[in-house]
This record gives structure tokens, C-alpha cells and sequence, in this order.
């Protein structure tokens, strides 16, 4: 395949359909710049495939020693220092026996080459069959095998974290955690908060976003979260836990998680936070806001995915309540950190409404819609039965 001809033009976007893509494509140019300096990686042959990820340009290559998957990030995006804090997540956790794929280092021993304003990241080929390469987040798995499967892995990698000690990530660009969330008073360190992020403070004094956040978010369901948020050990988490971001053994049933992929939003929250933002991205039909429709959430596939968590690490009732009163809010934080991405970084005033008006806002609405209440009395429900 030429390396001239395979594009990433178009990447999945905020939305079901195709978007311009807001990153340009790693070149042959580009490779043959930064794969020297990887000693292992060999010499450039063909970009065989291009991920349709937006957030980054990512690339499968094969070189003249085998294949290669080449991750690169703008500087105000992520820094060397800001990568450097995922990828020390990932060598620990290929430490503790969880299948992550290994990075290349350069001749000084690092993980990271960093050249005229881009951070770029190798790293081998992980095991595995990519199902969900073309799938978006916000859709669901293929069966309840894969849900069962997923769920079991995420609790292995919170085990494996128990004991991994590091600061919270330096960087609130398009990172998953609860930081404002978990604060008694969320609106105070927002506040505190924008003299730091202008891209946010830019778009949010458009906005009456005190009394949106409190109207839509806070008054009906912070209270009832909070002990939850504040009590439950802090952990570094995945923070996009999405059928996408596991390679599998087969589509079928049985199908198990063979590798874990893209730890680019990672940060530190907790296991139950971690849990509920997998629930989030898979089991809720976000997309269907676009036509107008109701989404739905897949109870039966929650129950496969709480199993699953459950056979490695169980779950107590006070944890399902837990997951119920932080669901509706698990978005909040992550919302905020897009908006600031479009508006401050890529000067999308049009994502960044969507980001805040849908899924910041709309998100949190829908848990006080008939649909929304179903999925939080099944998690009664089962919690009852515990």
C-alpha cells in the first residue's frame, strides 16, 4: 500500500458521522524524520493504515523490521511531559502483567521524540483483532460475551493500579477524571480554575454557565454523589474505556480482551468513577440525541459488563449505589476539558457549543428522562439483590 495514498482525511467526529479531521496526517516524510531516532524500529516501507481517532494522528506502519503503530501530538496538546505521565501509566501496568502494547525508545532511553512542535510515541503492534477500529464511542459492544470481557479486564487493570502511586495529570485538556466534581463546591474551583484555562474562561463567559451547571447538574445530582466521590480511594484510571480501545481474541461470544489501547485520557479519579465512565461510553445511545431520538441504555449489556467487573473484583450493594449517584455526572469534567479543546485550541466554536450544550448539559438531562431514571432504578435494583 503507498504510503501516498492512504489518508485519514476524514475522522470520526463529536456526532455518528465523518468529520474533516482537525490534525494532519503523519507523512512518509514526517516518519523518516523520527523513526531513526527509535533504534528498534527499522526503515519506513508503508503506511498501511491511518486511525480515524480525532483527538491525535495515529498511524500503522510497517518498516523493514515489522509493524509499528506511530502516535503523534500537537505541543498544546501534549507536551513530552504530559506524555511522559501516561506512558510511565503503561510501562507500569505491562509490569503488573496487563497486556498493553511496548514502547519503542529512542537512543537516549526515552519513550518520546519530540521535533518542530509535535510529540511523537511508537510503540509495538498489540495483540489482538481491532473489531471496533471504525466504531465510535457512545455505541455499544457486539454481544454480551465482549461486555462480560471488557468488564473483566477494566477490574484486572484497577487491580493492577492499587498500588501505583503518582501526581494527578499536569495538563485539563482532554483528560477523564473528577476533579470538579469531587470538590464540595464545583463551581467555586471551576471559578478558580479559568484564570488557568482561557480557551474555557473564553467560551464559558458567553454562557450563564454558573446557574447552567448548578440548574442542570449540580442541584439534582451532586449531593447525592458526593460522598461517593470523596470517599473512594483515588486511583490512575483508563478514563475511555470503549470497546475501540481493546483488541479481542475473537468477535464471537467468547470472545476475550487480548489487549488495552489508548491511555491518551487517562488521569486520576477512581475505580467506581472509571466503572461508571465505561458504562457511559458503551451502554448509553448518546448518538441518537442527533435525530432527536431518546438514547437508550442497554441494561442487558450493563448487567454482562457489571458480571464481568464482578468476577475479578466484586462489587458491593454501597458500590452499585455509588455507581447510580455518579453516573449522571461522570461526563461533567471531561465536557468542560472538550469545550476548552475546541475553543481555546482548534477555534471550533461549533464543537465546543455541542460539547457544552449536549454533552455537558443534555447528558446530565437525560438521566431525569424516563429512559435515564430505568437505567438508574435497574442499579437499585441490582444493588438490592447484592
Amino acid at each position: 500500500m503507498s504510503t501516498q495514498t492512504m489518508t485519514a482525511e476524514y475522522t470520526h467526529g463529536m456526532g455518528a458521522a465523518l468529520t474533516k479531521a482537525d490534525w494532519a496526517d503523519i507523512t512518509a516524510t514526517d516518519l523518516e524524520q523520527v523513526l531513526p531516532h527509535f533504534p528498534r524500529a527499522g526503515r519506513l516501507l508503508s503506511i498501511a493504515w491511518r486511525s480515524p481517532r480525532p483527538f491525535s494522528a495515529a498511524a500503522r506502519i510497517v518498516t523493514d523490521k515489522g509493524p509499528l503503530f506511530v502516535k503523534r501530538h500537537n505541543h498544546a496538546l501534549r507536551t513530552p511531559q504530559n506524555l511522559d505521565e501516561e506512558h510511565r501509566l503503561v510501562r507500569y501496568l505491562k509490569q503488573q502483567g496487563v497486556p498493553v502494547a511496548a514502547l519503542l525508545e529512542t537512543e537516549t532511553g526515552d519513550t518520546i521524540f519530540s521535533h518542530d512542535g509535535w510529540t511523537y510515541e511508537v510503540h509495538n503492534i498489540a495483540l489482538g483483532l481491532d473489531l471496533y477500529q471504525d466504531r465510535t464511542s457512545w455505541t455499544p459492544f457486539f454481544n454480551m460475551g465482549h461486555a462480560h470481557a471488557a468488564g473483566a479486564m477494566l477490574a484486572r487493570v484497577h487491580r493492577a493500579l492499587k498500588q501505583y502511586d503518582a501526581p494527578p495529570r499536569s495538563s485539563s485538556l482532554l483528560i477523564c477524571d473528577d476533579r470538579l466534581i469531587r470538590q464540595a463546591d464545583p463551581l467555586r474551583a471551576l471559578s478558580a480554575d479559568l484564570p488557568h484555562r482561557p480557551g474555557l474562561a473564553g467560551f464559558l463567559r458567553e454562557r450563564d454557565w454558573e446557574r447552567d451547571l448548578q440548574s442542570h447538574l449540580l442541584s439534582p445530582y451532586h449531593a447525592s454523589a458526593l460522598p461517593f466521590l470523596q470517599t473512594a480511594p483515588r486511583l490512575w484510571t483508563h478514563g475511555d474505556w470503549h470497546a475501540s480501545n481493546l483488541l479481542w481474541s475473537s468477535p464471537e461470544q467468547e470472545g476475550t480482551v487480548t489487549s488495552v489501547l489508548d491511555f491518551g485520557l487517562a488521569g486520576k479519579s477512581s475505580a467506581l468513577f472509571d466503572l461508571a465512565t465505561a458504562i457511559e461510553r458503551n451502554l448509553i445511545s448518546w448518538l441518537d440525541m442527533e435525530t432527536g431520538k431518546t438514547p437508550i441504555a442497554d441494561l442487558d449489556q450493563l448487567d454482562a459488563l457489571l458480571a464481568g467487573y464482578c468476577s475479578v473484583t466484586p462489587l458491593s450493594a454501597t458500590d452499585i449505589r455509588a455507581l447510580a449517584s455518579i453516573l449522571p455526572l461522570t461526563h461533567t469534567d471531561f465536557a468542560l476539558s472538550e469545550v476548552d479543546y475546541f475553543f481555546g485550541l482548534l477555534n471550533d466554536r461549533e464543537n465546543a457549543i455541542l460539547a457544552y450544550d449536549t454533552y455537558l448539559l443534555g447528558h446530565a438531562d437525560w438521566f431525569a428522562t424516563t429512559e435515564g431514571q430505568r437505567l438508574i432504578h435497574h442499579l437499585h435494583a441490582r444493588s438490592n439483590r447484592v
